[in-house]
């Protein structure tokens, strides 16, 4: 009679472990929505579960492959979604809250966790501090769920592009210090520059790698190679930047953020609609596979603790867990407080900067002005002759138009700010959205052996981090419903819809296709405005300008000149440019979108628009030239 043998999860072989790993990710993320729980937090408590069974074995996973393997590409695909211009604008609010509140936050804790078991020496409670320092961010998709303003989420993701480089650096300078290899490594100066000069090789490695893969990648036609090549950019990035002495995560980060200024002006866009796709099921099964192992880690990290000897006892852990989780909170509200007190005063100066801008711009016209007046007998006395006038004052043209552009860039983000301002309610969310996760538990698994009380202290991470996972996590949303902050507008304005309509109008004006509008007899001729939405648009059956961006973003039919089109004119149209060859159509509306996309980032470099109508507009303009693509 055959005996069924006892199942271990560790019988089990590994390719079926992982494709049940990924039936459990597309499953809980298919259960989230319907049970208004974020997926991350059912794969924690799905993991833990799992793990405590008596017949699953203890799951132990190598630190360097979160670390290494798994934070770089997520933090490029989360920085090459990031809107670079909202990131430039919220640089100052995430330096201070990347690097400043981490900082303070290991500080604070590991002075108290020292208090508190006088057997971690400070260096080794500072490097527990750092461990518990950086958030994680789970919290921007709930935040971004419950449709919080657009500024709040892009300082929650701008905070978790690179306070976990901040952590990682302090982490490693507290466990020199621990290990006494380096008795200085804490001190002010010595952390300084090991900082600056981490995130100066982070710097210069990943913009290097984020502009030679721009450029590789442009010349790429197929779809599903460029998209491989894009999988290896953030390994490119991080790797020698480790090695250099820099901050792999943080190279990671910059490639990313090189890569989505760029991307659109240098990559054809259905290598990047491609791309985009592949990445976001990437990101599902990296993200979603963190916080199952994390679960799954539980046990054995609370029996490696009940089963040492020397271990202060699980009952000590929870009760420094239950603080340090406390006192996370209590340090970030403590610091977010007087940050947006500080950037408030920075938009009242701001204003009186952009107020003494447009008085210096209209000085320096008036002088031009009186320059182009300059007859011979005022340049004989100067002693210049005609020529060099004429240099110098295309100089100060070139001058006063940087000057503008700088100045309209300013105007633009005062109104930015003025229109999504930050205030107690808003600061409440930044605080309660700071909860940690799964790149807490990896790096406290980076402790060395030497460390004293090793399994107390990864116990304290782990309850920590699973804690404000399920505490601030479940509550954020009603937590975000009780303060009310501002919240996400949806779609823009009346008046921002005319300014992007005459923008793209103006944009094709002097492409072939308006030229060939206007050269047609009849009412066409006669409108002289190639812009026309339903002109340029419906002309031949296709969809490439002006009228399917206005009918998709503002389900209207908004016209560059703020008239609609006649009947006869749109027929016009259709039947001039419908006699066209089909590859001679193909090229004057490919044409047509390439200038009105250049005009939308130059738009976007200026920030006149805010993010999510430029984000529209150029979807709108890739998805037209896919589909003339399609059509070849």
């Amino acid at each position: 009679m055959a005996v069924c043998a006892p199942f271990y999860l560790g019988s089990v072989t590994p390719l079926l472990v992982a494709v049940a790993g990924l039936l459990v990710i597309a499953a809980c993320n298919q259960l989230a929505p319907k049970v208004g729980v974020a997926s991350p937090l059912i794969l924690l408590a799905l993991g833990v579960g799992v793990g405590f069974l008596p017949w699953v074995a203890a799951v132990e996973v190598e630190p360097e492959i979160i670390l290494e393997m798994v934070l770089p590409p997520l933090l490029f695909a989360a920085a090459v979604s990031m809107p670079v211009m909202d990131f430039r604008r919220e640089l100052q609010t995430v330096a201070g809250l990347a690097i400043g509140l981490v900082v303070v936050s290991a500080l604070v804790l590991g002075v108290v966790i020292h208090l508190l078991v006088p057997a971690i020496a400070l260096p080794w409670a500072i490097a527990l501090g750092a461990v518990l320092s950086p958030t994680d961010a789970v919290a921007v998709s709930i935040a971004r769920g419950s449709g919080v303003s657009h500024r709040i989420i892009t300082i929650l993701e701008g905070e978790g592009l690179f306070n976990d480089a901040t952590a990682l650096v302090l982490l490693s300078s507290a466990v020199s210090a621990g290990l006494m290899t380096n008795a200085d490594a804490l001190e002010p100066l010595t952390l300084a520059g090991e900082f600056l000069l981490a995130l100066a090789v982070a710097l210069v490695v990943g913009w290097a790698v984020g502009e030679v893969a721009v450029r590789v990648r442009s010349r790429i036609s197929d779809s599903a190679a460029d998209t491989a090549v894009s999988f290896t950019v953030p390994f490119l990035a991080s790797v020698p930047a480790e090695h250099l002495g820099g901050s792999g995560l943080v190279a990671a980060v910059v490639a990313g953020l090189v890569v989505s200024y760029r991307g659109p002006r240098l990559l054809p866009p259905s290598n990047r609609r491609t791309a985009q796709k592949n990445w976001r099921t990437v990101e599902l099964i990296l993200e979603g596979g963190v916080f199952l192992v994390m679960g799954l880690q539980a046990y054995g990290i609370v029996h490696e603790l009940t089963d040492d000897p020397a271990g202060a006892g699980l009952g000590l852990a929870l009760l420094v867990a239950v603080v340090c989780g406390a006192l996370t909170v209590v340090v970030r509200a403590a610091f977010v407080t007087p940050l947006l007190a500080w950037l408030a005063e920075l938009r009242r100066r701001s204003v009186r900067r952009v107020d003494l801008g447009e008085e210096r711009i209209a000085q320096f016209e008036e002088r031009l002005a009186h320059a182009c007046d300059a007859d011979e007998e005022m340049l004989a006395a100067r002693n210049l002759s005609t020529e060099e006038w004429q240099r110098a004052l295309e100089r100060w043209r070139r001058r006063l138009e940087r000057g503008r552009r700088r100045q309209k860039r300013a105007r633009s983000d005062l109104a930015y700010f003025l229109s999504q301002s930050l205030g107690p309610r808003e600061g409440a969310v930044i605080v309660w959205a700071g909860m940690r996760g799964a790149v807490t538990l990896a790096a406290a698994q980076t402790l060395p052996l030497e460390a004293p009380m090793r399994s107390f202290m990864l116990l304290v991470a782990l309850v920590v981090a699973a804690g404000s996972l399920v505490i601030q996590g479940l509550t954020l949303t009603p937590f975000i419903q009780l303060v009310k902050p501002q919240m996400a507008s949806h779609g823009a304005d009346e008046e921002e819809r005319a300014r992007l309509m005459r923008l793209l109008g103006h944009a094709v004006k002097d492409t072939a296709l308006a030229q060939f509008i206007a050269g047609q007899p009849g009412e066409l001729s006669q409108a002289q405005d190639p812009s026309s939405a339903q002109q340029a648009g419906r002309a031949g059956g296709t969809m490439f300008s002006l009228p399917s961006v206005g009918k998709a973003m503002y389900a209207g039919q908004l016209q560059a000149g703020g008239e609609a089109a006649s009947e006869s004119g749109t027929l016009a149209a259709r039947q001039a440019l419908g006699a066209l060859p089909r590859e001679k159509m193909r090229a004057l509306a490919k044409e047509a979108i390439h200038a009105q996309r250049d005009a939308l980032l130059d738009a976007r470099d200026d920030g006149v628009f805010s993010s999510q109508t430029l984000e529209a507009a150029l979807m709108r303009l890739d998805a037209e030239e896919v589909l003339l693509d399609a059509t070849h």
